[in-house]
């Protein structure tokens, strides 16, 4: 087993392009759910729509920075639509509200009567060309010894980590607002938040929609690596991927989601391949096979989240006073 190559490939995945998309997307959850309070289980549809709103555009033969401002603008209409007749409820109705939002948007965008738009189950590709037309980076490998990326993939990280960093000081300056602060109480004690007067159903709501927003450029930016957008890339599995990195990182936290993404890729990677070796070379026997491991690995996320929230609720870097104060 070359488990130096193993971890090579871990942490090029933990900084890498999925790393850093799911650290934008779990900011934009992280301002829904660990500032706010709110179970969004629809995260990805916010994702869907930013990427479906860039590409249609494009398609439809727009610039694409148009379409990033329509897939933005896609996200916060969406955010509005499900957050005003659900956010006067109870938690638990917009988590069942959101989860059910995603597959339908996931569902309609498949569908043959939206396929003239959409390109149904076949998706919209090679939309992205004028963003690595622009690449300034010369042609070559860049990195250190077998930890190396192409000028390619150094333009996306570029962007990806750009709108991370971007991101993360957008919300530095945000939380920290008297906005921020506000968020903070009704998270921690809604009824103490509307005795003082805040608009609590304001506030929810522009969470949902400033976080789905930021969704909404994860999902962009995947697309763009990808030169693909198709529906059945974003199912629910991607809120619950977003959801374990806040949880990992910290909920309520400025860096969790960024600590979280890479922790979580570079587990996820490792694993697949050091169980893909010693499958290959023999270490279970016949009791396991290569069919086996993906299963067995989502398994094993499955137990250390739980155990994370038996044991450490606030994550890596969050205050168990917080989650605490917000379990009153």
């Amino acid at each position: 087993m070359d488990l130096v190559k193993i971890l090579i490939d871990a942490g090029r995945t933990a900084v890498g392009v999925p790393a850093a998309a799911y650290a934008l997307s779990s900011i934009g959850l992280n301002l829904q759910f660990g500032y706010t309070g709110l179970l969004n289980f629809g995260h990805v549809a916010s994702m869907l729509v930013g990427a479906y709103g860039m590409a249609i555009t494009v398609d439809s033969g727009g610039p694409l920075w148009l379409g990033v401002i329509v897939g933005i603008v896609a996200a916060l209409i969406l955010g509005l639509i499900l957050g005003v007749p659900t956010l006067r409820l109870r938690a638990d109705y917009l988590a069942i509200v959101t989860i059910a939002a995603g597959e339908i948007l996931r569902l309609t965008v498949r569908s043959s009567w939206a396929a003239p738009l959409t390109k149904g189950i076949f998706g919209i590709q090679q939309f992205a060309d004028p963003f690595f037309d622009v690449n300034p980076i010369p042609v070559g490998l860049y990195g250190i010894g077998r930890f190396r990326f192409d000028e390619r993939t150094m333009w996306v990280l570029l962007l990806g980590w750009g709108l991370v960093a971007l991101a993360t000081l957008f919300m530095w300056k945000l939380t920290r607002s008297p906005w921020g602060r506000a968020i903070r109480a009704i998270r921690d004690d809604e009824d103490a938040a509307l005795s003082l007067g805040k608009n609590v159903f304001g506030y929810k709501l522009q969470s949902l929609m400033v976080g789905g927003a930021i969704g909404a450029l994860a999902g962009m930016f995947l697309a763009i690596d990808q030169q693909n957008v198709n529906p059945d890339a974003y199912i629910p599995l991607l809120t619950f991927y977003a959801f374990t990195i806040v949880i990992l990182g910290g909920p309520g936290t400025l860096f969790g989601p960024i600590i979280g993404s890479i922790i979580f890729w570079f587990l996820f990677e490792f694993l697949d391949g050091f169980m893909t070796a010693a499958v290959l070379e023999g270490w279970f026997g016949d009791v396991l096979d290569s069919t086996d491991i993906g299963p067995i690995r989502f398994a094993l996320f499955g137990i250390g989240l739980m155990w994370l929230m038996i044991y450490r609720p606030q994550g890596l870097f969050g205050r168990r006073e917080e989650m605490l104060i917000g379990e009153q």
